[in-house]
């Protein structure tokens, strides 16, 4: 069993947990982080998007963020953003590569496999930065069953076309390219 925080909206603990399955059956409030892995190649950002196992009880064979995760009671998001990583991808990051894009609140409802999902969650999104090529990665065969670079504005538009079956919310796609787009200006200005 996975027990979660039971959290306000601003993303604070209530003190209160919950079993996953009941989060998501009752749409109770609680944390995930999001982990965008990036990387310049031929002069173009690209991220990298996982392709979720066809086994998983939500949105089962879709494209998704880089790599993403329930925050078990009593840890924090960047511990958790850093965990996911390992377990999903086997890449090893620290706490000082995460880079903050922002916050998302998601309420979503929708049927898999027979069941209501019920979805409610306080989420902190991220990138890393990591060079790598698809085969560097140690992919965790129950979540997920591969990977793929491609390049951020293709992604946004294959999101907003939805010409690949794909749970990517454009909302944080956007606030990924947005947050990249500061950074870059930022190091111009140095």
């Amino acid at each position: 069993m996975e027990w979660l925080d039971i959290v306000d909206m601003d993303g604070n603990p209530t003190g209160e947990v919950v079993e996953r399955t009941q989060a998501h059956r009752k749409g109770i409030w609680h944390r995930t982080s999001h982990v965008w892995l990036v990387r310049k190649y031929d002069q173009e950002i690209q991220v990298l998007l996982q392709k979720r196992s066809r086994n998983k009880d939500s949105y089962p064979g879709c494209y998704d963020t880089s790599s993403a995760g329930h925050i078990p009671a009593g840890s924090g998001y960047e511990e958790s953003a850093l965990r996911e990583l390992k377990e999903e991808l086997g890449v090893t990051a620290s706490e000082e590569e995460l880079h903050l894009c922002g916050r998302r609140v998601i309420y979503h409802d929708e049927e898999f496999h027979g069941e209501m999902f019920v979805d409610r969650q306080i989420s902190k999104v991220y990138f890393i930065w990591k060079d790598l090529e698809e085969k560097d990665f140690t992919i965790q065969k129950e979540e997920l069953e591969s990977v793929k670079w491609m390049e951020i504005g293709q992604c946004i538009n294959m999101v907003k076309s939805q010409t690949m079956k794909t749970c990517i919310a454009l909302e944080e796609i956007q606030m990924v390219k947005n947050q990249l787009s500061k950074e870059e200006e930022s190091l111009l200005v140095k």
